[in-house]
């Protein structure tokens, strides 16, 4: 039965995070809300939108952040999303333009701590959790993967990450997502040295509804302290090798990771309930 509600307008942008011109990078839509709406509500809406995430803004009244922040897939609430945060940033720090002491927003999120998007050259970088993993083996994924990964790591928030030999056994990855699907709410992230960039990597989510990830925030929050270690220095370039494609500037600071990038507004308009 379809819930009836009487909200007005909700103010949206659509927005593609990690990218300089529209149609690449990650799509991101991002709502401003007066107050949270039910769970469902949310959901549903992430639906409707379709994209990898929909970001949901309400003023956080607690003194700790300037918003409060949540995201949905299609399918579900997720626990971190760094695209649709830098694009929530971008929209923010752009709208208020006109204050030229504005140069970075904070957000109180429910399960990933209080994050930061600031204005960085032409474009804006989001501070994230860093995110550790340990060495670890799953054979049944890597086989669903596809490829000769070299090496895997894991961690208990469901994050897996293959290092594979070069990039172009990153590009050749065919997955079975179905099967991937039914190995339960797991992210599983392809890397490799890159070509043209220090590292390139894919990324796939099928049990969130998103067989493919364009860019993806939260696992470069994974690839930054692995990486870093790897390559002995702090900081370096990536590019998530999707149809759509993203660059990225990586660069860890303590229990940090900063993610740099452009953003552009493709559509701004009012959603209806």
């Amino acid at each position: 039965m379809t819930q009836e509600l009487t909200i007005g307008p909700i103010p949206y942008w659509h927005i593609d995070a990690f990218s300089a011109a529209p149609f690449g990078g990650n799509q991101a839509a991002v709502m401003v809300l007066d107050e949270w709406l039910p769970d469902e509500t949310l959901i549903n809406i992430g639906a409707e939108n379709n994209f990898a995430e929909t970001a949901f803004l309400v003023r956080d009244k607690t003194g700790e952040a300037d918003w409060e922040l949540r995201w949905f897939t299609p399918t579900s609430e997720i626990r971190l999303c760094g695209h649709a945060t830098l694009a929530s940033g971008h929209m923010l720090l752009t709208r208020d333009a006109h204050d030229k002491s504005r140069e970075r927003v904070t957000f109180r999120t429910r399960q990933s701590g209080i994050l930061e998007v600031r204005c960085a050259g032409e474009g804006y970088e989001v501070a994230l959790p860093a995110i550790a993993t340990e060495q670890g083996e799953w054979d049944e994924a890597a086989r669903l993967l596809g490829g000769e990964p070299q090496k895997m790591q894991r961690n208990a928030l469901g994050y897996n990450l293959f290092l594979y030999e070069n990039e172009a056994a990153i590009r050749a990855l065919e997955p079975d997502f179905r099967g991937l699907d039914a190995l339960g709410d797991e992210l599983f992230v392809c890397t490799a040295p890159g070509r043209d960039t220090d590292i390139v990597s894919r990324v796939f989510v099928p049990a969130y509804g998103i067989d493919e990830d364009p860019v993806t925030g939260g696992a470069h929050a994974v690839l930054t302290p692995f990486w870093a270690a790897k390559l002995g220095r702090e900081s370096f370039t990536a590019f998530q090798a999707s149809k759509r494609g993203g660059s990225l500037s990586c660069r860890i600071d303590g229990e940090r990771v900063w993610l740099a990038g452009p953003c552009v507004t493709v559509v701004k308009g009012e959603f209806y309930l």
